[in-house]
């Protein structure tokens, strides 16, 4: 499945430099095709797999830089620099902790060709802004069921002694749009009335109204939170609130409000950014952004039966029970 990066390599090089259009429906990209009710038609199947292995924040190596000061020739030698690191890192006898699969069998490429050397864009320091004291308070306390795996040495009593992501329920927010090295496949369904995301890996849809309809109350929690979308221009703008203190993204609480804005920036390219704004959890809102390929006909969103070959619970269960056999 190489195929579905190397189209775009050189083009997503030169975009890493390029300035990040505005948010609030600016910058919007020339000529949008539009759908028969008349707003911009961004359906299709996107990938971010290019963007695996991008640095979240700003590395230390480039302290006092910002996105658009990296020249093209230096994006080209930085992803030079992180493939020749992948591979040393996937190759030999053993990979992931004991695991000794088949490497091509796990991830799309190799190869692959990073737009841009860091995610956040805002603040410009390139870092997420440092956590409250709630938050390092609320990050001290046991944890049980989040999305990944945060409870890697048990005690494994039951399934929900794992996290959402191992039980094959959900990756989260935004989680589930950030590429992995394989699933990072993507694709956006439009109505009059709503837009459907499909995620490939879990298999999730998202559906998110943009008829005016208001956010609901308080009291209803869930683990992808509740969307409400709308357009300003060609921009697509998805606002997130009513997030489950059963799942967390880098520490963030049940008041976490997620704003996204998907921009057309080119033919067969978005914008994606996400701004995060929870006063409980960081003492300022911040932003991270990259770019979505759309594929061409040929790639659609494969079956995640996740479940179906789930044996890492029942092997987790299992071999925890043998454990406490063994120590009566």
């Amino acid at each position: 499945m190489t195929h579905r990066t190397l189209a775009a390599a050189v083009f997503l090089c030169a975009l890493s430099i390029a300035p990040l259009p505005a948010s609030g429906g600016q910058g919007e990209a020339p000529m949008v095709s539009r759908t028969p009710w008349g707003h911009p038609d961004l359906q299709g199947v996107y990938s971010n797999d290019a963007e695996t292995g991008t640095p979240f924040e700003r590395p230390a190596e480039f302290e006092g830089r910002r996105i658009e000061d990296i020249t093209p020739e230096e994006m080209r030698a930085i992803n030079q620099g992180r493939n020749e690191r992948f591979n040393d890192q996937v190759g030999g006898d053993e990979f992931a902790g004991g695991l000794r699969p088949p490497t091509h069998l796990i991830f799309d490429t190799f190869e692959r060709a990073n737009s841009r050397p860091w995610l956040v864009i805002d603040p410009p320091d390139g870092r997420v802004p440092p956590m409250t004291a709630e938050a390092q308070a609320r990050a001290r306390r046991p944890q049980r069921g989040v999305s990944s795996n945060a409870n890697p040495f048990g005690p494994f009593n039951g399934p929900e002694d794992l996290g959402l992501y191992d039980r094959c329920i959900t990756r989260g927010l935004p989680s589930s749009m950030m590429p992995a090295g394989y699933g990072s496949n993507y694709e956006i369904v439009q109505s009059p009335t709503h837009v459907a995301i499909v995620y490939e890996m879990v298999h999730e849809t998202r559906v998110i109204p943009i008829d005016g309809t208001p956010h609901v109350g308080p009291d209803i929690r869930l683990y992808v939170g509740h969307a409400r979308g709308w357009w300003e221009g060609d921009t697509l703008v998805v606002e997130t609130t009513n997030f489950t203190d059963a799942i967390s993204y880098r520490g963030s609480g049940e008041g976490l409000r997620m704003v996204e804005r998907f921009v057309p920036i080119a033919p067969g390219i978005l914008d994606w950014r996400v701004t995060f704004d929870d006063p409980s959890t960081w003492t300022r809102s911040w932003t991270f952004a990259m770019p979505l390929t759309k594929q061409d006909a040929s790639q659609r969103v494969f079956e995640y039966a996740c479940h179906e070959g789930n044996y890492g619970m029942k092997n987790i269960l299992t071999g925890a029970r043998a454990d406490d056999a063994a120590g009566e």
